[in-house]
């Protein structure tokens, strides 16, 4: 599949022979649809959309097949991953922070004080 469904003819060709780089609109277009597919995965609680393929198929077709036809496949599993991979980031992170403020609780109990 090249980057968008309707680049496959010779008519998105470069003169090399190679595929032409999605323009700005067509970079625009797909992250308008991965925006639509992620808030209805939002509204349907689901992190993973590859894992929960099926799922979410069935809730958020629409938006799947806008999300498909504006990006390249490889764009769609990237941005998939990465949802999840940040959504575990944001949650380390907290965790990090909450452990944090826990020791620095305990540690003033003990009679510490930030200099």
């Amino acid at each position: 599949m090249g980057w968008l469904p309707w680049s496959s003819d010779d008519s998105k060709k470069a003169s090399d022979g190679g595929r032409i780089a999605p323009d700005r609109t067509s970079r625009a277009r797909c992250w308008e649809g991965r925006d639509h597919f992620f808030a209805c995965l939002d509204r349907n609680d689901i992190l993973d959309g590859i894992k929960d393929d099926k799922i979410v198929r069935k809730k958020c077709a629409k938006e799947v097949e806008e999300f498909e036809a504006a990006c390249s496949s490889t764009w769609v599993k990237y941005f998939k991953e990465k949802r999840v991979m940040e959504h575990n980031r944001d949650m380390t992170i907290e965790r990090i922070k909450k452990e944090d403020a826990a020791t620095i609780e305990k540690q003033k109990t003990e009679g510490w004080r930030p200099t």
